[in-house]
């Protein structure tokens, strides 16, 4: 199965690529990790403007999607230019307001579904446990217009957020939801919703891992190459090449897994409906991995967010002390990825999903 972008694909990633490289993304996080959410709302809505939050949101609902594989293109470039903000949670939101609709429930994707296309207003969600009932904490909950907690079969709207709290990557801000609020929705549609919301959640969260390895991977040679030792730059000793080189290839196997898991969950919604008569119906390829598309996405997520985090830890490395600075912006992407690879799927979690999704022995 071939994974090659195609023309138009590759024009989307190059206009993201520019746009987001003239908008100094990284004055934009220190904003936001500041306090400051102007900037980064102003971002926000030009990545509307380019399409990015239509791409989960279906066109009944003035998007464009569900089109997975031109999302996961879409983030790998947000994580390239640490974009801040509940970025994947907005199209978790998304998923699951539209996988309400299609099972019945369309007043909740009516009412605010349009407004996440448009970027007029960012979205957070939480999970709340199983056994306890109590809800995970919510990626920038304070800042979100929309904060949606799943509770067993019921969906709420929640009135507000506890204590902010700061992650490792101070851009990231966490707070749980504050409980009551609006019902949206009760049953097991909503079981079912926050289950694709998940997979949505965990695609768009190993491309941003993808993209935060790549850009350090990048400055990292390009450091390596300017820095002199002994009388030569650092680049041509060779555990710094071999290291650089380990980076390299456990970035460039993650990129067939995490563009392979978008086709995988592209033919499941197609099997779900999600594809009809129209033009285009025939949707893209079934998986031939062998797995289902769970375990495709777990794979991805596991992957990714692991060669980030390693490319984070051979940057760190090769920079020395000066890697961690306020002051050098290689810190706004090495902070990044440890909460990524975490988030919406930990590689113990993914991996077990992984070993029990074989066709035939797992869900």
């Amino acid at each position: 199965m071939a994974f090659l972008p195609t023309g138009e694909q590759r024009a989307f990633v190059r206009s993201l690529d520019a746009m987001l490289g003239a908008s100094d993304t990284p004055a934009v996080v220190r904003a936001w990790a500041g306090g400051d959410p102007g900037p980064g709302l102003a971002l926000w809505g030009r990545l509307a403007e380019a399409g990015v939050w239509a791409l989960a949101v279906p066109e009944a609902y003035e998007g464009v999607g569900p089109l997975p594989v031109e999302l996961a293109h879409a983030f790998v470039e947000l994580g390239r230019h640490a974009v801040p903000g509940p970025v994947a949670e907005t199209v978790a939101a998304a998923a699951l307001l539209g996988e309400l609709a299609r099972r019945g429930a369309p007043d909740p994707a009516k009412r605010l579904l349009p407004a996440l296309a448009s970027g007029g207003r960012t979205a957070t969600l939480a999970v709340a446990d199983a056994g306890t009932g109590r809800a995970a904490r919510a990626l920038d909950a304070d800042r979100a217009g929309l904060v949606l907690v799943v509770r067993g079969e019921e969906l709420w709207r929640a009135p507000g957020h506890g204590p902010v709290r700061v992650s490792a990557d101070p851009a990231r801000r966490l707070a749980r939801p504050a409980p009551g609020g609006e019902l949206l929705a009760r049953g097991p549609a909503v079981v079912a919703a926050a289950h694709r919301a998940r997979r949505w959640a965990a695609l768009a969260t190993a491309a941003q891992s993808l993209g935060v390895g790549l850009t350090l991977l990048d400055r990292t040679v390009e450091y390596a190459l300017g820095r002199t030792q002994f009388g030569a730059s650092i680049g041509t000793f060779q555990a710094v090449k071999h290291r650089l080189a380990d980076t390299l290839l456990a970035l460039e196997f993650a990129r067939p897994l995490l563009f392979g898991a978008a086709v995988g969950l592209a033919a499941a919604e197609r099997e779900d409906g999600w594809w009809g008569e129209a033009e285009g119906a025939a949707g893209p390829p079934a998986s031939a991995s062998g797995l289902t598309v769970d375990g495709e996405l777990a794979a991805a997520k596991v992957t990714a967010g692991e060669a980030g985090y390693a490319a984070a830890r051979t940057a760190l490395q090769i920079h020395g002390a000066i890697g961690y600075t306020e002051e050098l912006d290689l810190s706004l992407w090495l902070r990044k990825a440890r909460p990524l690879r975490d988030a919406w799927g930990d590689p113990a979690s993914c991996r077990a999903a992984v070993l029990g999704a074989y066709r035939g022995t797992g869900s």
